[in-house]
């Protein structure tokens, strides 16, 4: 007989599996009430306890914890769905995460969309401690995790997946494993690479057909019948007609998507050009305050740049979802805040595309004339054209780096331009300092 070292780590039998569930977001909710609605006792932890809590007095069967510690504590596996990296790694790691509850024998499964360095990592970690760690994103938006109709993409031993196939199939159709620890994540970004660019795509033709006056409904009919067809369409149609916004999957979280997609392709040394072109519609989009609507609301770029609105704009079929309304509210009231009024002068390196694959520039003089969140505003007699490249160079007094902007808008100024430059691949660090910069110079400024 061999003796256990760690007696400590005894529990008592239980009659059924507890299950943990972190992350009571628009999908994380959804997917934790299909557990508790088969019959499993969950506990739920949401670093929003309000929103816990609400959870566990709709849902009976769901008890509320105070940390993740906790929630490891209790239960017998742990899943996460939580946004980003940074939120992931708190949770686990952090002073009250779930390593500081983890015991041996546990199995963990992220449900995030994160870093395939990342989940590789915790699965070390976790396998450190005698359990297990499956990385299992997600198909599917907000009605597959209502309608418990969810894809698992899975990496991790194959045997701790069986461990988890009834609450994975109380939440999803299917299972399907990917391969070693990792390649669930791999899997979800280039996944959702694609979903990127069928939205873009679909946003653009939509946007090209309605500025020719052709219906958009018909054209979204002739288009969900040929090659352009997708599930994408297939689920956005509706949405884009009515002009319902309301959060299934939002466009902030398919920007950051997109990003860590493009850092994985830079590691891999894979070229992406649709996929750098999409993030760079995404990120124009965010910078448009509409970060928390869905990612079909990108189409709202088109919108800006055509003119001409898509869809029913009398609000007669729009549904009445008050998420859709106060998401709407704070994406115009960020368009709509104020400007900052400057007269900084600048000199700008425009750069042209010539022929065997070399560049032309030259430098030219404008003057930074207001910042907004989403960017610069730049005026020059300089004739730029919308989708070029340039780079920025400050006076020498701000000890600013260069910073490369994209052209998004050119509207005529008094026989000049004034150039609308959303900030490209601008560093956290780099933006604050640009900001305190500014406001340095804003009392500066004749009135």
């Amino acid at each position: 007989m061999v003796p256990i070292s760690n007696p400590t780590q005894l529990t008592e039998v239980r009659p059924m599996q507890i299950i943990g569930f972190i992350g009571l977001g628009t999908m994380g909710y959804a997917m934790a009430a299909n557990l508790v609605n088969k019959g499993f006792d969950v506990v739920v932890y949401n670093r929003t306890r309000s929103r816990a809590e609400a959870f566990a007095a709709e849902r009976r069967g769901a008890t509320v914890a105070s940390t993740p510690k906790e929630v490891a504590r209790e239960a017998d596996i742990v899943f996460t769905m939580l946004g980003d990296d940074a939120s992931v790694e708190s949770t686990y790691y952090g002073a009250n995460g779930i390593f500081s509850g983890l015991r041996a024998g546990m199995t963990l499964v992220d449900c995030s969309t994160v870093s395939p360095e990342l989940s590789r990592r915790l699965a070390a970690d976790v396998e450190g401690h005698l359990a297990d760690f499956l990385d299992a994103p997600v198909t599917g938006s907000k009605p597959a995790a209502e309608s418990g109709t969810l894809l698992f993409m899975v990496g991790g031993r194959e045997e701790a997946i069986a461990t988890v196939r009834e609450p994975l199939l109380a939440m999803g159709r299917d299972i399907i494993h990917m391969g070693p620890s990792g390649a669930g994540s791999m899997t979800k970004l280039a996944h959702n690479l694609i979903v990127g660019v069928n939205a873009a795509a679909l946003s653009e033709g939509l946007a090209l057909a309605a500025k020719a006056g052709v219906d958009p409904a018909k054209f979204l009919d002739v288009a969900a019948s040929g090659g352009a067809a997708s599930k994408y369409l297939e689920l956005k149609r509706d949405k884009l007609l009515h002009r319902d916004y309301s959060n299934q999957f939002s466009l902030k979280f398919m920007l950051k998507d997109l990003r860590l997609a493009s850092a994985f392709a830079g590691e891999l040394g894979v070229p992406t050009p649709a996929l750098s072109s999409v993030k760079d519609l995404f990120q124009m989009g965010e910078s448009l305050g509409l970060g928390d609507l869905d990612l079909s609301s990108v189409i709202r770029c088109y919108e800006e740049w055509t003119g001409v609105s898509i869809g029913d704009t009398s609000g007669e079929y729009a549904p009445a979802k008050r998420e859709a309304q106060d998401a709407e509210r704070k994406s115009d009231d960020r368009r709509r805040s104020p400007r900052v009024n400057l007269n900084i002068p600048l000199h700008i390196s425009v750069y042209q595309w010539e022929q065997e694959g070399s560049f032309s520039g030259q430098q030219i003089e404008a003057t930074l004339y207001d910042l907004s969140e989403g960017g610069l505003q730049v005026v020059s007699s300089f004739p730029l054209a919308v989708d070029m490249f340039v780079v920025i160079h400050f006076p020498q007094d701000a000890d600013l780096p260069p910073i490369t902007g994209k052209i998004i808008r050119v509207v005529p100024d008094n026989g000049a331009f004034r150039y609308g430059c959303m900030l490209s691949g601008l560093p956290p660090f780099v933006r604050v300092q640009l900001e305190e910069y500014l406001r340095g110079q804003e009392g500066r400024q004749p009135s």
